[in-house]
């Protein structure tokens, strides 16, 4: 029985204009920066690759060690980490901490951004080139099939650092803690034993050292699969808030949406790689690198056209994050069943994520469907579900 007088749209509305004016004219200017951040990115990229091809280090490095090296991959790997990310330092500082301080979104110190910048970029220069030792192997290896095979060497690499990343790297940038013991953590670790997920992997981070963004997120797979709620969320949300929230998160957990989401990066890297293999040689003489997709030294042309083509798929891979989303808001209405709860709290997401987007815009940039959405969906569950007096 729908509550009496109650209108979905018009709640719905009322829940995004509490922002105020200010407020959504932020938002909407600080989103839409967000997508000119991805053409200025693509262009970034154009100039690096090119810098570093016409350098001439990596075919210097490729000489020395020989075209086939595995050792030669290695360091050219390396060495193409520390160099595209001395080039690309002050885009970095600009798109990654001044901006996000301009809009309020950080307080987190520049000398501790290019700090953690430089644990990741250390982090990517000892990884990555394992990764390119086997993809560069098996593109000298199989050839005209290189690209199915690196598909599978991505499959790979996807499911093992969704494994390994929660218990060793996600540490290093943060700190990670059990709920702190009161009714927020009886009230969580209720909904995580009726979902059959272990206690022990629901955590609490300082996610405020790097973003006051309202936020919590699922990530892991296997033994390593957790649920993390930021500090921030934790701080600035009621009970209710926080029950909605982590029902969400849970149900990204009991719906395995990590899993479809390796699946679905699996299955896309055979996609690019095969569009890589078409597309590489006349992008590699654009570039003045040598057309031969199998010489490492091409690297960056490699890098770059990857870049571009997942650029170019984005819409597919937003498209069922939205989907899955979508899925993880309906589970929190189902089975924890507090829709202002959840409408409040996206709410609080709208302060850095337009919650009125056109629709086209939402479909090519939007990882989560927009906050009017969400909040619209909450409303009509609300409609059909809650009776007179049992509304909140």
């Amino acid at each position: 029985m729908t509550p009496t007088g109650f209108d979905a749209e018009a709640a719905t509305r009322a829940y995004i204009d509490s922002l105020g004016p200010e407020a959504l004219e932020r938002a909407a200017a600080y989103t839409t920066g967000n997508h000119w951040l991805m053409l200025g990115g693509l262009v970034v990229g154009v100039v690096t690759a090119w810098l570093i091809i016409r350098l001439g280090w990596l075919s210097a490095i490729e000489r020395t060690f020989g075209e086939r090296s595995n050792i030669g991959v290695f360091v050219i790997g390396f060495a193409y980490m520390l160099v595209s990310a001395i080039i690309t330092l002050p885009w970095t500082i600009y798109s990654g901490w001044w901006r996000e301080a301009q809009f309020d979104r950080t307080s987190q110190a520049l000398g501790d951004f290019l700090a953690q910048s430089a644990l990741g970029t250390a982090i990517g220069a000892v990884v990555a080139p394992i990764f390119l030792v086997l993809l560069y192997l098996f593109i000298r290896k199989a050839r005209k099939t290189w690209w199915i095979w690196g598909g599978g060497l991505s499959a790979a690499a996807i499911s093992l650092l969704m494994l390994l990343t929660p218990i060793y790297i996600m540490p290093l940038f943060n700190n990670y803690e059990p709920l702190p013991q009161g009714e927020v953590c009886e009230a969580v670790e209720i909904m995580a034993i009726e979902a059959d997920i272990p206690t022990d992997r629901i955590f609490v981070f300082d996610g405020s050292r790097q973003s006051n963004n309202f936020t919590a997120n699922v990530a892991g797979v296997g033994p390593s699969a957790r649920i993390a709620i930021s500090d921030i969320a934790l701080g600035e949300a009621s009970l209710d808030e926080v029950r909605a929230v982590t029902g969400h998160e849970v149900g990204h957990y009991v719906l395995g949406h990590v899993w479809s989401g390796v699946i679905l990066a699996s299955v896309m890297s055979v996609v690019l790689f095969f569009l890589t293999s078409i597309l590489y040689p006349g992008m590699a003489r654009l570039f003045g690198a040598q057309p031969d997709i199998a010489r490492a030294s091409g690297l960056p042309v490699l890098v770059f056209v990857i870049s571009l083509l997942s650029g170019l798929a984005a819409p597919v891979f937003n498209t069922a994050s939205r989907m899955d989303e979508t899925a993880a808001d309906q589970y929190s209405l189902d089975t924890v069943g507090l829709p202002d709860a959840l409408a409040s709290a996206l709410v609080k997401t709208a302060e850095y994520r337009n919650p009125r987007p056109q629709d086209w815009e939402e479909v090519i940039f939007y990882t989560h469907p927009s906050v009017e959405r969400r909040v619209r969906m909450a409303m009509e569950w609300k409609a059909e579900n809650m009776a007179e007096g049992e509304t909140q």
